[in-house]
């Protein structure tokens, strides 16, 4: 996958000045768990690895609790929040 592959969205912006997930691809398994616990900001590739959201792309805000419970139960720990200024 290249820096400008439509399933990397590591330099778009996200949703303006709410919190968001960011995903280690490296570290990322593919398991699902994010798209899961966070339908409206997550989606799955064609591969079952995960990409977040940009408004443009139709994303919203799952809330704090759902992305605190996405960041805490990723198999392999390669979820993050942040906030989008």
């Amino acid at each position: 996958m290249t820096a400008s592959s439509p399933t990397d969205r590591r330099d778009r912006p996200a949703l303006a000045g709410h919190p968001t997930v960011r995903v280690d691809r490296v570290a990322c398994t593919g398991h699902g768990v994010c798209a899961s616990l966070l339908p409206g900001s997550v989606r799955l590739d064609e591969w079952g690895y995960p990409v977040v959201l940009t408004a443009a792309e139709g994303g919203v805000d799952d809330g704090e609790s759902a992305r605190a419970a996405a960041v805490r139960l990723c198999p392999a720990m390669a979820l993050y929040a942040e906030r989008r200024s």
